[in-house]
């Protein structure tokens, strides 16, 4: 039986009282019809649940999905999606061009000229790599991450997972991610798989050669069909698509029964933005939010802004806590984000042992959370780049062995951290030679393409008049 994964609505349904919980909005009522017509839970980790329900269930969480949408929210003030409210309730948001940008091999030194394409290569690699460390345990809980690296005496992390070594229980136990093992092992890596979170930075390349800086959100919209598989999308992405096909337009495609609007998808779609708008946080947060406005709202939007902003930083030649500082200044001041990150950076400035930063981090966000939504994702993101003062092995370890959305975390942190080293040649070859310049996806011409060729492609937006 086929069940597509992300878009059943009784499997929705649970997703959207926890998001109403968290944003503000009191769905007891609503859960309470739902509970006493038998409604089952969301699942925990898998995307779809094993099992169809009656049709009266499914028609009755449409029902309920449409009538917690209208629900009012307390925070709705504090956390607008509104870019000129989202800059009115940013009191430190940057101005135009901050800093001069990166050369090549300048190591995260301020120059002359646009972002490099020693650092451009670098960020691609490093987002690759960080990706790539992640994907064989996405989805695992925390103590089955840290069992495996530790079986395989790779703890803390310093190469890629391996089965080698591990005992048969402990992977009968804590089985890897089944989509990923086969080429994301170190015994199995074969060049770049394919990802997500590569994908999105590569319709965004395709979408500015397109369009230049001042795309649209219907202009994401129509490249997405244009371009992108629907099987290749996920959680808000999926729904957004879903609404498009449906009729439904920007950026109602964000709202319309979509409980994960707040997940980590337009986070990962950040860092083009970033490496665009090299000492021009400002406009890479204004581009990242017309991206992410497809699909996403309130703290999902800011997600995304604080990486493409401290990315355009990091390219402009800020060390890792300026780049953090400039990110966070675009986040609404009062909003749930804003107060996880600021938490998140304390606690890895005061924190010597990074297992300990984790473990506070997922006894705080864990219980309230899904694995995949973006608070706590980008608080660990925050903490790991902290932690690790923007080292590149450092950052991307911390980043992954932090759990919840592992490849994502890892690809984010890889990408800040390898455009601060300046130069591929910066980033370790145990990490670098594995992926044999080469990169697999079903975007456009891509394929195989490698990442030098496609730091050449981004530079030429960067510096694009």
């Amino acid at each position: 039986m086929l069940r597509l994964t992300w878009v059943q609505p009784e499997d929705l349904l649970g997703h959207e009282l926890r998001q109403a919980r968290l944003d503000g909005r009191e769905p007891s009522a609503v859960e309470a019809r739902w509970r006493a017509a038998g409604g089952p839970d969301a699942p925990e980790r898998a995307g779809a649940s094993g099992h169809r329900v009656s049709r009266y269930l499914r028609l009755l969480a449409e029902d309920l999905l449409d009538e917690l949408a209208d629900l009012p929210s307390r925070l709705a003030d504090d956390e607008p999606t509104d870019l000129a409210a989202i800059k009115a309730a940013c009191p430190g948001w940057p101005k135009a061009r901050t800093a001069a940008p990166l050369a090549p091999g300048a190591a995260g030194k301020a120059a002359p000229g646009a972002a490099g394409e020693a650092a451009l290569e670098a960020a691609w690699l490093g987002r690759a790599i960080g990706c790539l460390l992640g994907k064989p345990v996405e989805k695992l809980p925390l103590d089955g991450i840290r069992a495996l690296a530790r079986a395989a005496g790779n703890w803390p992390l310093a190469g890629y997972f391996t089965a080698k070594g591990v005992p048969r229980e402990l992977l009968d136990a804590h089985p890897w991610n089944r989509r990923s093992a086969a080429t994301s092992l170190a015994e199995n890596i074969d060049g770049m798989p394919e990802d997500d979170d590569l994908n999105y930075p590569l319709l965004n390349l395709l979408l500015l050669r397109r369009h230049g800086r001042d795309f649209t959100t219907d202009d994401v919209a129509r490249l997405w069909l244009d371009e992108l598989p629907p099987g290749r999308t996920f959680t808000a992405e999926r729904l957004a698509y879903r609404n498009l096909l449906a009729g439904i337009e920007p950026p109602h495609t964000a709202r319309h029964r979509n409980p994960f609007r707040e997940w980590i998808g337009a986070l990962i779609r950040a860092d083009a933005h970033g490496w665009t708008n090299p000492g021009d946080p400002a406009a890479a947060a204004g581009q990242a939010h017309r991206d992410a406005v497809l699909t996403h709202t309130g703290n999902g939007v800011y997600a995304a802004m604080f990486t493409a902003a401290a990315i355009a930083a990091a390219a402009g030649g800020c060390d890792v806590h300026a780049c953090l500082r400039t990110g966070r200044a675009v986040v609404p001041a009062r909003s749930r984000l804003a107060k996880a990150i600021d938490h998140a950076i304390h606690l890895a400035t005061v924190t010597p042992d990074f297992d300990d930063v984790v473990d506070e981090l997922h006894a705080v966000h864990g219980p309230a959370h899904h694995w995949v939504h973006a608070l706590p994702n980008t608080a660990l993101i925050a903490a790991a780049l902290t932690h690790a003062d923007g080292d590149f092995t450092g950052s991307i370890r911390r980043a992954v062995s932090g759990g919840w959305d592992t490849d994502s975390n890892g690809a984010t942190a890889g990408s800040i951290a390898g455009l601060l080293a300046g130069t591929p040649a910066a980033l370790p070859d145990r990490w670098r030679a594995p992926l044999k310049n080469r990169l697999a996806t079903t975007v456009a011409d891509f394929d195989g393409t490698g990442f030098d060729t496609l730091a050449h492609l981004t530079h030429l937006e960067a510096t694009r008049s």
